[in-house]
């Protein structure tokens, strides 16, 4: 992270700096070193804004995750999906709280619903940080965790969903089908990449270098060591098999009737947590605070991190990077199916969220182009389908004060990319 934070930094820097020798005064101009200093305050401003627009909605959110914790919920989840998330996560023990946080982000990201899934995710990485013999440094859970977030299996990206109708789309939810592929892929190759690179990460301790592998090792001797019983043994197969199918069988219901969903998530998903607390007789406005607190303060605590990563992504497309970068990529990107209006999305949306949706409301916006057009449903997908990646990492690594993220930028970058390739095919093979 420190090397590409200062290759950015430095970009932006030259880039802008050849600009400034070559530029001819005009009046009202702002000079390209002037825009890179304005870009740099008005980035770390924004990073404060940010995080302190985060309070409220971590709080709620998290003040909801305790209510679910002491009912037992997460246990309940988490013995539900048993079967895979093991298979996934062998380093975390099967009833650890973080499998069911990790569970509730994945779901929360799957209906798209970001702001429910930032709390959820910063949960389950304090929870896996308790595992982390390494403090300070990422594990294989965490890279894996990361990973698979930045490339979710959406199946209602609501948000895209309502801007597209704003923009007045003919079929708004047209996005789902390729949103849905797009994903899949993207989640498989996210996977794969990060079980691949932890085979050539090493951690570094206090006693000198370890290997990935030995770390999975000590976390699984301490599993066996864990006495097992009836409340956290896993359900039988077929019951997870049965709830899988289920939960299998909701997506043509997302696809067909998404748009009519999507309102009722978020008020779904406190009067559930609520209910379910009062059944199991937890005293939730008590539990609800103790949670609330402890988003506050992790919204506090991830500012620093959150100034870092948004100044630099502002610095890059204040200087003209990103735009010399478009004009030069763009004419071989269009001839496998990614326009050059299409491009700067495809760049962008894992630096900057804010940014890709400004770029989305504008293409879709033109009526040159529209959102019912080919690149109009590839900006879409683009955007439903691909995670800020920066931010993700700053945000959820901050959390728990992680500075060496080992493998999980290039495992969650390659799956940015795959998610890129898929989308295209996907629109292509449907729109193209």
């Amino acid at each position: 992270m420190n090397i590409v934070f200062f290759v950015i930094v430095l970009t932006a820097f030259v880039f802008a700096g050849w600009r400034q020798i070559a530029w001819v005064p005009v009046e009202g101009g702002t000079a390209p070193i002037e825009a890179l200093s304005m870009a740099m305050v008005e980035s770390a401003s924004g990073a404060v804004e940010l995080a302190i627009g985060l309070v409220g909605v971590m709080t709620l959110f998290l003040g909801l995750m305790k209510i679910a914790e002491a009912g037992g919920l997460l246990t309940v989840i988490s013995r539900l999906i048993r079967p895979l998330m093991v298979r996934l996560f062998p380093d975390v023990p099967p009833d650890h709280p973080a499998m069911g946080a990790m569970i509730l982000n994945m779901s929360a990201n799957a209906l798209g619903l970001g702001n429910a899934a930032t709390p959820f995710g910063i949960r389950a990485m304090q929870e896996l940080d308790k595992l982390n013999p390494v403090k300070g440094t990422a594990t294989n859970a965490m890279a894996l965790f990361l990973a698979i977030n930045t490339s979710s299996i959406t199946l209602l990206p609501t948000g895209v969903i309502a801007l597209r109708a704003a923009a007045g789309s003919m079929d708004p939810a047209g996005i789902l089908p390729t949103t849905l592929l797009a994903t899949m892929g993207s989640t498989t190759i996210a996977i794969i990449a990060a079980k691949l690179y932890c085979r050539f990460s090493r951690v570094q301790g206090s006693t000198g270098l370890t290997d990935a592998a030995d770390i999975s090792e000590e976390t699984e001797i301490s599993e066996n060591a864990l006495p097992e019983d009836d409340s956290t043994a896993g359900y039988p197969l077929w019951v997870s098999v049965v709830a899988l199918c289920v939960l299998a069988s909701l997506i043509p219901l997302t696809v067909i009737y998404g748009k009519q969903i999507s309102p009722w998530i978020i008020p779904s998903l406190m009067i559930g947590f609520l209910t379910y607390g009062v059944l199991r007789r937890v005293r939730i406005y008590e539990a609800f605070v103790d949670g609330a607190k402890e988003g506050f303060q992790v919204a506090v605590k991830i500012i620093p991190y959150l100034v870092a990563i948004l100044v630099a992504v502002g610095m890059f497309r204040a200087s003209g990077a990103m735009e010399a970068m478009v004009s030069v990529l763009g004419v071989w990107t269009g001839k496998v199916g990614l326009p050059a209006e299409a491009l700067p999305m495809a760049l962008l949306r894992p630096l900057s969220g804010s940014g890709a949706y400004g770029i989305l409301a504008s293409v879709i916006n033109d009526p040159a182009i529209g959102p019912d057009s080919y690149v109009g449903y590839l900006v879409s997908t683009l955007q439903g389908s691909t995670e800020t990646t920066f931010y993700v990492l700053a945000v959820y690594f901050g959390a728990v004060q992680v500075r060496r993220v080992r493998h999980a930028l290039a495992a969650a970058l390659t799956a940015d990319i795959a998610g890129v390739m898929f989308a295209v095919a996907a629109c292509y093979f449907m729109f193209g």
